[in-house]
């Protein structure tokens, strides 16, 4: 039995997608995964830092670790109207005014479509995701990044939409939104690679046929309790491109790459982006 140390989130959409593969509800062909969950920041960095075999990290992040890691077709976070958004407390003052946002994280995908589309607005503070909606409450920020499902939540918590980050990403490239996905280690060999990519796939083949199967271990980890908007969730964030990235989610991070040489953020690489 090989062992290999996995990466993810305890977001519903992972927990949805893993929990076949590391509860023995699949065969995982003499493979065994030492699990590690984290929030997706704290995932970018121990991928920055090379620590785990396989890991869900930010798009954002996964150009800074290329020497290291090497995309899969399976598990990946991308879609349509699933982006982050922008908020600000009712009658709170407009972010273009340079104050302060709360991000969550700097190698986040979502900092990176913040980026995308307010340049000008750098004045930022980090911290966890699921701390943004207080501190825009108590006005330690002027507005805050929200990502996972925050987004179905937040106007009923008194937030306002400054803007969907996601959205604006659609609307200027045609292309999906490249958020998170599943990266191995370069290092292993191509066989293994593959193999864990067909697991992956098989695990969220087997809970998509069995969702019921896996709602203890979603409910367990979720931020947000309430099974509907966990349902939501993870109809949102888990979807064809989920199965497999095919030819136009490749392309959406191809064009993610493209923007960040452009624009000088990474230096121009040859390497394969994919297994």
């Amino acid at each position: 039995m090989k062992k290999l140390t996995l990466g993810f989130s305890p977001c519903p959409n992972d927990t949805f997608i893993f929990d076949a593969l590391i509860h023995d509800k699949i065969d995982t062909e003499g493979l065994d995964f030492e699990v590690r969950m984290g929030d997706i920041e704290e995932l970018n960095q121990m991928a920055l830092n090379g620590e785990l075999d396989i890991t869900k990290l930010s798009y954002h992040a996964f150009f800074y670790v290329l020497d290291e890691y090497i995309m899969m077709d399976s598990g990946s976070a991308l879609g349509s109207n699933c982006g982050p958004l922008l908020i600000k407390d009712q009658g709170g003052l407009n972010p273009e005014d340079k104050d302060l946002i709360a991000i969550p994280g700097k190698y986040t995908t979502a900092n990176f479509l913040l980026n995308y589309a307010y340049p000008e607005l750098q004045n930022k503070k980090e911290m966890l995701f699921s701390d943004i909606e207080l501190a825009v409450k108590t006005k330690e920020v002027s507005a805050g990044l929200i990502i996972h499902e925050n987004r179905f939540t937040y106007a009923e918590r008194g937030f306002e939409k400054v803007k969907d980050l996601g959205e604006h990403w659609e609307q200027n490239t045609g292309m999906p939104i490249p958020l998170g996905g599943i990266a191995i280690k370069r290092k292993l060999e191509p066989e293994l690679q593959e193999k864990v990519q067909r697991l992956i796939k098989k695990s969220l083949e087997f809970t998509s046929e069995n969702p019921s199967d896996s709602l203890a271990f979603v409910k367990e980890y979720a931020q947000e309790m309430d099974e509907e908007v966990m349902r939501k969730h993870i109809h949102l964030y888990v979807n064809h491109y989920s199965l497999s990235l095919g030819e136009k989610g490749k392309a959406a991070i191809q064009h993610m790459s493209d923007f960040m040489v452009k624009n000088k953020l990474i230096k121009p690489s040859n390497i394969p982006l994919f297994v």
